[in-house]
């Protein structure tokens, strides 16, 4: 098998690929002419306080969707209503919850179903980062929350959802990271549950068949606290997180299967792919500029950030 397989498959690439080619062109062509109209639908976007999770509210508030907006933080929840609703939202509730408490997501579900009747759209993007390397870790339980909220924050979610979602034929937005399939060094829980929700995700979709669309989101380099609190990367271009929540907006209501934000961040797909040696040294270079960076602040390294990338 290690002798025939990898001539049989190239042969095999020369004649599909040029018919796969085809098909995601006329897939293309047919997102874009039947974008989903989500005026009146019901949305339930998690990690609204603030961020990325914020701005996408805003967006389907522009949209004239029916928002549901969940945040731990209950006490900045009251904001983004009022802000949601000048958008444009018709109507609006706050639900204060932790994501990775599994009651609390089965009812803020609940609420959008009590209110609304159904859901149409499940965004999962309530998150957490804690930036440290790994070998300076003096307790593992501080970095439990990180799949707990970010991994099966999500789980839980969906799990109650998708009864309601397969009614409506609706849509999950996952927002995953680039760093689920590009880890940075510092970042190695956070990695670990983004590359998770990757696989969660993309094996529900191959479950579901097509009875609900799933679209993954990889943001980059987004304007949050976390990314400028690092000093190695400010010199790097960063997208604002209105710019992004656009994005995915439109992405979700296409149908899009996946979704890089910014889109330049796909060149490091094949650098990953056939320099892997290459980019691991680059990250352990990336490690050493950022080093000085957090021993000098190490108090704000240390702490918990809400996602905003």
């Amino acid at each position: 098998m290690n002798i025939l397989l990898p001539p049989i498959t190239f042969i095999a690439l020369l004649f599909v690929w040029p018919l796969y080619l085809v098909f995601k062109f006329l897939s293309f062509i047919k997102r874009h002419l039947f974008s989903e109209n989500v005026a009146g639908k019901v949305v339930i976007v998690t990690g609204a306080a603030s961020g990325i999770g914020e701005q996408m509210a805003y967006e389907y508030a522009k949209r004239a969707a029916i928002l549901v907006l969940v945040d731990i933080r209950e006490d900045r929840l009251g904001a983004v209503v009022d802000s949601a609703r000048r958008f444009g939202s018709p109507n609006v509730i706050a639900v204060a919850a932790d994501v990775s408490v599994e009651e609390d997501c089965k009812r803020f579900v609940d609420a959008a179903v009590n209110n609304f009747g159904k859901v149409d759209h499940l965004v999962n993007n309530a998150g957490i980062a804690r930036q440290c390397s790994f070998k300076n870790v003096d307790s593992i339980s501080k970095h439990t929350p990180i799949m707990d909220i970010n991994f099966w924050g999500a789980v839980y979610g969906t799990h109650y959802a998708i009864p309601h979602l397969r009614k409506s034929k609706g849509k999950i937005i996952v927002i995953s990271s680039t760093c689920g399939w590009y880890p940075l060094p510092s970042l190695s829980v956070y990695n670990a549950s983004k590359a998770a929700l990757i696989s969660f995700f993309e094996t529900l979709r191959m479950e579901m068949g097509g009875a609900i669309g799933i679209t993954i989101v990889t943001p980059g380099l987004i304007k949050s606290e976390m990314s400028l609190s690092a000093s190695s990367l400010k010199a790097i271009p960063m997208e604002s997180k209105e710019e992004c929540a656009k994005a995915i907006v439109i992405s979700g209501c296409r149908g899009d299967k996946y979704l890089v934000e910014p889109s330049w961040v796909r060149i490091l797909f094949p650098w990953k792919a056939f320099c892997p040696e290459l980019i691991e040294y680059c990250n352990r270079r990336l490690a050493l500029m950022s080093r000085r960076h957090v021993i000098a602040n190490s108090n704000l390294t240390q702490s918990t950030y809400h996602k905003t990338e």
